[in-house]
C-alpha cells in the first residue's frame, strides 16, 4: 500500500485527487493551509481508513512522519482573483514550498510530481502549445506572480532531478473545471454557471473571441495519476485539446443551464492570453492519456454542483 502526500489536497483538484488515490488503495496525507482550499471539500474523507489531514503551510514547514512513496505538489493559489489578492503567498509557495517538498522527497526517497500550469506559456505566440515552447510571459505584470512562481518551481524540480537524481515529474495543467470549484474564484466556468443560474448577465471580457480548452476534473486527475506512474522528468501537458471561444462557451453554458441570461462585455484583464490550447501528443504517447468527458456532459455535472451550493445558501 503506497503512502502518498498531496499538498493543496483540500483544494478543487487536490480534493478529487485524494479521493481517487484512496479509491486506488493508497494511504493519503492531505496537507493544506486552507487559504484557498476548504475542509468542506474533504469533510467526507475524515474518519476514512488511510486518510490523514495536516493543516500546514508548506512554504513555512512540512513534516510527514514515517515512510512516504510519492508526493503530488498541488499547493498554490490557482485562479487570477486568488493570486492577484495573494501575490506574496503565491510566490512563496512556488519557491519556498516547492523547495521544502523537494527536500522532503529527497529525505524520504519519494517520487514527486509538480502540478505546473499552462500559464508558463503566458500569452503564447505558438499555437497549440507544445512542451518544447518556452513561453511569452510578462514577468513583472500582475499575472507574473503565478507564472513566474510556476516557472521557478519547474526549474527547481529539474535542478533536484539533475543534481540529486530525484525521481520527478512535471505536469502542465490547462483549464480544468468540475464540482468543488469555488463560486467566487474568478474563473470563467464558475462565473458563467453562477451568473446563468441567477439569470444575471454573463461577464465576457474583451470581444469574447479569445479561446480556451476545458478539461473535466476527472480526466485531469486520471492524467496526474498516469503521469506519476509513467512519465519521465520532462514536462507533459494535461488538458483538453478541443478549443472553443469564450463566446461559444457562453452559448453552451446557456444551453446547459436553460438560462435566459444575456452577455455583458468588460475590458480585457492585463496580460490575459488570447489563445490557449495544449498539444497533448506527448501525453498520448507516453501516458496513453487523452480526455474522455465531452464538454456538455462535464458542464452538466458542474451545474448540478453549483445548484446544490445555491440551495444550501
Amino acid at each position: 500500500m503506497e503512502r502518498i502526500l498531496v499538498t493543496g489536497g483540500a483544494g478543487f483538484i487536490g480534493s478529487h485527487l485524494c479521493r481517487r488515490l484512496l479509491d486506488a488503495g493508497a494511504e493519503v496525507t492531505c496537507a493544506d493551509n486552507l487559504i484557498t482550499g476548504s475542509l468542506s471539500n474533504i469533510e467526507d474523507l475524515f474518519g476514512q481508513a488511510g486518510f490523514v489531514f495536516l493543516k500546514q503551510d508548506v512554504a513555512n514547514f512540512i513534516h510527514v512522519p514515517g515512510r512516504l512513496d510519492a508526493i503530488y505538489h498541488l499547493a498554490s493559489p490557482a485562479s487570477p482573483i486568488d493570486y492577484l489578492q495573494l501575490p506574496i503567498q503565491t510566490l512563496k509557495v512556488g519557491a519556498l514550498g516547492t523547495h521544502k517538498v523537494l527536500g522532503l522527497a529527497k529525505d524520504k526517497r519519494a517520487r514527486v510530481l509538480l502540478a505546473s500550469t499552462s500559464e508558463v506559456y503566458g500569452d503564447p505566440q505558438v499555437h497549440p502549445q507544445p512542451e518544447s515552447y518556452w513561453g511569452h510571459v510578462n514577468p513583472i505584470g500582475p499575472r507574473g506572480v503565478y507564472d513566474e512562481a510556476k516557472r521557478f518551481a519547474e526549474a527547481l524540480v529539474m535542478a533536484y532531478h539533475r543534481h540529486h537524481g530525484l525521481d520527478t515529474r512535471i505536469v502542465r495543467i490547462f483549464n480544468t473545471y468540475g464540482p468543488r470549484m469555488r463560486k467566487d474564484d474568478g474563473r470563467v466556468v464558475p462565473n458563467f454557471i453562477c451568473q446563468a443560474l441567477a439569470c444575471e448577465d454573463l461577464t465576457v471580457y474583451g470581444d469574447g473571441l479569445q479561446t480556451r480548452s476545458f478539461c473535466y476534473v476527472d480526466d485531469l486527475v486520471r492524467g496526474l495519476m498516469l503521469a506519476m506512474d509513467r512519465a519521465d522528468a520532462d514536462p507533459v501537458n494535461i488538458g483538453n485539446d478541443s478549443e472553443i471561444t469564450i463566446l461559444e462557451f457562453a452559448k453552451v453554458v446557456l444551453e446547459v443551464t436553460g438560462s435566459i441570461s444575456h452577455l455583458r462585455h468588460e475590458p480585457m484583464p492585463v496580460d490575459d492570453p488570447r489563445v490557449r490550447r495544449p498539444d497533448i501528443s506527448r501525453a498520448r504517447e507516453i501516458l496513453g492519456w487523452e480526455p474522455k468527458v465531452e464538454l456538455r456532459d462535464g458542464l452538466a455535472g458542474a451545474v448540478e454542483y453549483f445548484k446544490t451550493l445555491t440551495r444550501r445558501a
